[in-house]
């Protein structure tokens, strides 16, 4: 079973909201063995929507539609539709009971408009909207399925997990399950990873491997196709090892994580503190691990000292130490790390400095980076990395970059014991 997925909106166009939707239900679809090979996006217009149906319609037996439900003029999704397979819009009496309730009980006026929401193609299947007014449906002719889904994430995701999926089962002839693994890599670039696996791409079949390169980190994503779930994992599984005996060292993590979340979590499960002193970084990396879920746990508190009175002052770096080699050195990223830990009685200290841009430091070109990591036990380390983005990608990147640099000396250690 093939599908398309279209999604209708004229503020998806102009940038004004990003479409996420196209990614949940992608995700959503391979689980269930249905492949998606087209995402289109079209704007509020009935002409054009007719033209991206019948383009779809050549390509693909499933078309999923998301948007265009809304009581608006310019929510004419249902109504393009119905004109197109032939159907009537006929009023769903359930649908105009539960709009007409959430009226009475907000204490509002409901103009007419609104009873346009309750509106569904003759003949199709309800997906009932718990958490909004536009009940989504699904329609079938004797060549294809058309599924329609209300634009909102926070209405459409519950309506397609609690009821679209079961309908979209229900019309797959297929019992093949389509079973898909990202690997999250750091420290190395997207054409050195493909390098090391060029042959296993080129060679690729079942399961498929692609690449994707992000913000400092690269991606793969696998991709297997079988009719028992447990044999597709297992041919991950069996690919996943191939790919590792070769950039293991470089991956991090799964599916959506993060570098932030495998730290807070590799924190938790070794019962250790980390404290921040952050001069080129202006406080972004304790911004971001207070951010994940968990971090009070792991996060005793962190300093700012982007001049060189807070260093010395306090964060203790000495004073010689600035004179001598400078606040961007190698020796100040050792003092800073090493000094907040101990001030802050904590069990790792980490701290960046650097020339974020966009002019160059203490003879120091943009770009050049150290970052010094204090681990209770073990000699200090400081890491020197030389970054080529802008000011603010530098200092996006140091953050992941020290992240990185802790995991893999926490892994090394307990390697080590």
């Amino acid at each position: 079973m093939n599908a398309e997925i279209i999604a209708v909106g004229s503020e998806l166009l102009l940038g004004q909201i990003v479409n996420t939707n196209a990614r949940f239900l992608s995700q959503q679809l391979a689980g269930l063995g249905i492949n998606v090979y087209f995402h289109t996006v079209v704007g509020d217009n009935p002409d054009r929507l007719k033209s991206a149906i019948e383009i779809a319609e050549k390509r693909a037996k499933m078309i999923i539609f998301t948007g265009g439900l809304g009581p608006t003029k310019d929510d004419l999704t249902k109504e393009t539709i119905a004109r197109h397979i032939g159907k009537e819009l006929v009023m769903d009496q359930t649908a105009l009971e539960s709009i007409e309730f959430f009226f009475k009980q907000t204490n509002r006026v409901m103009t007419d408009n609104n009873r346009k929401q309750a509106l569904v193609l003759e003949g199709s299947h309800i997906l009932p909207n718990e958490h909004g007014m536009a009940p989504g449906m699904v329609v079938e002719t004797d060549s294809h399925i058309y599924m329609l889904l209300p634009g909102p994430p926070k209405e459409m995701e519950p309506m397609l997990l609690r009821y679209g999926c079961k309908a979209l089962s229900s019309k797959n002839d297929s019992n093949e399950k389509i079973v898909s693994r990202v690997l999250r890599f750091f420290g190395i670039g997207e054409a050195a990873l493909e390098t090391e696996i060029i042959d296993l791409i080129d060679a690729q079949s079942n399961p498929t491997i692609a690449p994707l390169a992000g913000d400092g980190e690269v991606t793969l994503r696998l991709t297997a196709k079988h009719v028992d779930e447990a044999s597709a994992q297992s041919m991950l599984d069996e690919m996943e090892n191939t790919i590792n005996q070769r950039v293991g060292n470089f991956l991090y993590g799964y599916d959506n994580t993060s570098l932030l979340e495998e730290l807070t979590k590799a924190l938790k499960e070794r019962k250790l503190t980390i404290t921040a002193a952050e001069s080129l970084t202006g406080g972004l990396f304790q911004q971001e691990l207070t951010s994940i879920s968990g971090a009070s746990s792991v996060f005793k508190g962190g300093v700012v000292c982007y001049s060189n009175e807070v260093k010395q002052q306090v964060l203790q770096v000495k004073q010689e130490t600035l004179e001598k080699y400078g606040a961007v050195s190698e020796q100040c990223a050792k003092e800073l790390a090493e000094n907040a830990a101990r001030l802050v009685k904590s069990d790792i200290g980490i701290s960046f400095t650097g020339v974020a841009g966009p002019d160059e430091l203490e003879g120091k070109p943009v770009g050049t980076v150290y970052i010094g990591i204090a681990i209770n036990g073990t000699p200090t380390v400081v890491e020197k990395i030389t970054l080529g983005g802008t000011r603010e990608a530098n200092r996006n990147r140091a953050v992941k970059f020290g992240c990185y640099f802790i995991l893999r000396n926490l892994k090394e250690s307990q390697n080590t014991n």
